[in-house]
């Protein structure tokens, strides 16, 4: 069956795209993928508004039963949803393929590797989470990386002063 016209494979249905921009600050992103989220009705609907905080969230790989969860992600309620409502902080399952889980757990047994939830954005209808294997940023990490920012921002205004 042929897609509808003017519709791309990876739309984002109309749905906002929810950043956490803390983490690119905070930690140094080494590999990012892309994860599918177990999700109730009311926690879509409530993500389709744009409504939630990845700031405190990350990813935790569950040895025993060697399952994928996203912790202390904050989604709010959904208030029409009435009595059906979900938790807004309870654990979810990401869902990823057996050889990126894998490669995970090998790459998270490392000391200061942790996953932090980068994006949380809707594609072909479906809930998706960018999640970032990342190293935490000591604080004159964070210092440089704000200042060489700086100077490339003084070097752009500089270059385009108009001459009098």
């Amino acid at each position: 069956m042929a897609k509808a016209k003017g519709k791309s494979g990876n739309a984002q249905d109309g749905a906002p795209r929810i950043v956490n921009r803390q983490a690119r600050h905070a930690y140094e992103v080494i590999e990012t993928l892309e994860a599918g989220l177990v999700l109730t009705g009311s926690e879509v609907k409530s993500l389709r508004n744009g409504r939630a905080n990845l700031t405190e969230g990350f990813g935790r790989l569950d040895r025993r039963t060697g399952e994928l969860w996203l912790d202390n992600v904050d989604i709010p309620p959904y208030p029409p949803a009435g009595a059906k409502n979900h938790t807004p902080r309870r654990p979810r399952k990401l869902l990823v393929r057996r050889d990126q889980l894998k490669r995970l757990a090998g790459q998270t047994a490392e000391k200061g590797i942790t996953l932090v939830p980068l994006s949380l954005y809707f594609r072909d209808g479906r809930a998706k989470l960018e999640l970032g294997v990342a190293r935490g940023k000591r604080k004159p990490d964070r210092r440089e990386e704000i200042k060489k920012r700086e100077h490339e921002r003084d070097m752009r205004r500089a270059m385009t002063r108009k001459k009098l």
